[in-house]
């Protein structure tokens, strides 16, 4: 979509958003709004010059994080993806950088849970099976009364217990520190080595930060228990990948995986062909669920910052 000026000319155009004020619904009269999704040119040097405000369109985050440098005004940038590894770096000094905590909560949560279940019940060789007209009965291991471990318990790992409450599952918590939840319980990162043998499925919804990057490594891997099942919907970065192909490829540990390392994962590469693994390309927030969220974030940071009011989720970004 070409950038289209909603405001009064380029220079009041304060608000950079990739969705037409129409469409998000409840914004001020008279709003000055330039309008860009991503695709096509994006606005020239004259039109950014007066942004201060800027949603980045969701997928487009690579398209998008060198426009930062060019936005003398700059003032917010308001992620649509929960995680913001990608734009941090790129988030001049004096900017508020916010992500979109709550936007993926229930696509995401949904996605790790049919992962898990998909995986367990062993629907892909069902499919496979389907495809070359054979009838492959058998006993497979049911996601109820297993022990699930949430690795990074914010609110994705909220949603997910929320959708495992119904399976009767024991679910274990872990964040970066200890903490006690109305749920229960919440260990510390450095509790994962007691909590590993214990857990039956272990789910990663952590954010990719210096200290999880490479957080399942070998050790990590080497813990888990035979055959039990890794869910990754965080970042691919977050396991170190072939520390996992060589446990996969042993057939001690199963693995579904939303995220990979590198990604997209290339063709020939052996994560593609190691047993017991269950791969899609990224999808966990990218659903129905997502647009209508999305909006009300939008909605509510740009009344917000007109206001002069705290704006919700912002991220440290270690600049002043």
């Amino acid at each position: 979509m070409s950038p289209v000026n909603d405001g009064t000319g380029p220079s009041a155009a304060g608000f950079l958003l990739p969705y037409p004020p129409a469409l998000i619904g409840g914004l001020p009269e008279g709003l000055p709004v330039m309008v860009w999704d991503g695709t096509g040119a994006p606005p020239g040097a004259d039109r950014l010059a007066g942004v201060e405000f800027f949603v980045v369109p969701y997928t487009f985050g690579e398209v998008a994080a060198p426009l930062l440098s060019r936005l003398p005004r700059l003032r917010v940038v308001q992620s649509l993806s929960a995680g913001v590894d990608g734009l941090l770096p790129h988030v001049p000094a004096g900017a508020v950088l916010c992500n979109a905590r709550g936007v993926h909560d229930a696509s995401t949560a949904e996605l790790a849970v049919t992962l898990a279940l998909a995986s367990l019940r062993g629907i892909p060789d069902f499919v496979r099976a389907q495809d070359a007209e054979e009838w492959r009965s058998g006993l497979r291991p049911a996601l109820a009364d297993r022990t699930v471990l949430l690795v990074g318990y914010g609110s994705i790992a909220a949603a997910v217990e929320d959708r495992l409450a119904p399976f009767g599952c024991e679910v274990l918590r872990v964040a970066r520190s200890a903490r006690t939840t109305a749920r229960g319980a919440v260990h510390a990162l450095v509790d994962l080595p007691e909590l590993l043998p214990r857990s039956d499925v272990v789910m990663l919804t952590v954010p990719l930060t210096p200290d999880t990057r490479g957080l399942v490594d070998a050790h990590f891997l080497a813990r888990m228990r035979d055959g039990a099942l890794l869910v990754n919907v965080a970042r691919g970065p977050v396991v170190d990948t072939d520390a996992l192909v060589a446990e996969l490829g042993a057939g001690r540990l199963c693995a579904a995986l939303d995220v990979t390392d590198p990604e997209p994962l290339p063709p020939g590469h052996p994560l593609w062909h190691t047993p017991n693994t269950l791969i899609s390309p990224h999808v966990g927030g990218n659903s129905t669920a997502f647009l209508p969220r999305a909006l009300r974030l939008i909605r509510t940071q740009v009344l917000r910052y007109r206001a002069g009011e705290p704006l919700e989720n912002v991220v440290p970004t270690g600049r002043p």
